[in-house]
């Protein structure tokens, strides 16, 4: 297997063309906008640069990877050479099931078809295709390059030989693969998501700061990020998709998405990518970081 293709490339689909790029695949990177696929290519080279300055590259591998991407906007074409095709787009059951049966159609029932879903059932995903044992689920752990763990998930029909497949693929790409069953959150998600509910609710009633509540867990626990700090990179919107999900598949209330968090979501603060969320990421704030370094 050296044919990859990734559909999505935002933070993880552009995360996941690294590596297997970085690992001597050929990948082709798909998505509907050609903004998209030039800001992925962009933070690809930017980290690899970091790679590079810190000496764990070398300025040829650097080039070769960049030479294992192919940047593609058409699905049919993206897909004429895969051996295997990774689904990471938006955390929507809609969505995913739309890309899975445009690749039903247009892939052979040898291809591995992959989602890299942090939540959503990989049976009900794997029912929009024919041969539904050839789909799996690859959740990687954000930031890819970096993060060791894959989450890789049965559906009901996924067979021993795909899951092989997989799992040797991901500790071919230095990952360390773990095989986990269907349900909703799998395991990453269905231990993390109730914990930073949990810390938002408590921001919510007024135990706690944001600060507090992430010191408390940091010192604490020895966790190397707050759970609202983490919120906030993960994505607020991806939390409260998450719960949701959860909290749908497994009739749990206590998976129920926080009233703080719905509010912030409908309100566009979103963490990091939007610039705001439990902490402040505007360029204001960095500004103001940056001048506070250069006075000490």
């Amino acid at each position: 297997m050296r044919n990859i293709t990734v559909i999505g490339a935002g933070t993880m689909g552009n995360g996941i063309a690294h590596v297997f790029a970085q690992s001597g695949f050929k990948v082709c990177l798909l998505d509907v906008s050609d903004h998209a696929l030039e800001k992925a290519i962009n933070t690809i080279r930017k980290n690899l640069n970091r790679l590079l300055e810190k000496e764990k590259i070398t300025n040829e591998q650097l080039e070769l990877t960049l030479s294992n991407i192919t940047l593609q906007t058409d699905m049919k074409t993206a897909v004429q050479e895969a051996e295997l095709v990774i689904e990471a787009a938006t955390e929507n059951i809609q969505a995913k099931f739309s890309i899975f049966k445009q690749l039903g159609q247009l892939v052979g029932n040898q291809v591995i078809l992959a989602t890299n879903t942090s939540s959503i059932s990989i049976t009900s995903i794997a029912s929009q295709v024919e041969a539904p044992e050839r789909v799996i689920g690859m959740h990687f752990m954000n930031p890819v390059p970096i993060m060791k763990l894959v989450e890789v998930i049965r559906g009901y029909n996924t067979t021993d030989q795909t899951t092989e497949t997989i799992m040797a693929l991901s500790a071919q790409l230095g990952k360390t693969p773990v095989e986990v069953n269907d349900y909703a959150g799998f395991v990453a998600n269905r231990i993390l998501m109730p914990m930073i509910n949990e810390a938002i609710i408590s921001l919510q009633e007024g135990v706690a700061g944001v600060a507090e509540i992430d010191t408390v867990m940091k010192l604490g626990m020895a966790h190397p990020m707050g759970p609202l700090q983490l919120a906030d990179f993960i994505g607020l919107d991806v939390c409260q998709s998450i719960l949701e999900v959860m909290h749908e598949g497994l009739g749990n209330p206590k998976y129920a998405p926080a009233p703080l968090l719905k509010n912030m979501v409908m309100a566009g603060k979103c963490g990091v990518k939007s610039g705001e969320g439990f902490y402040d990421y505007s360029e204001s704030r960095k500004a103001e970081k940056l001048a506070k370094r250069f006075q000490k």
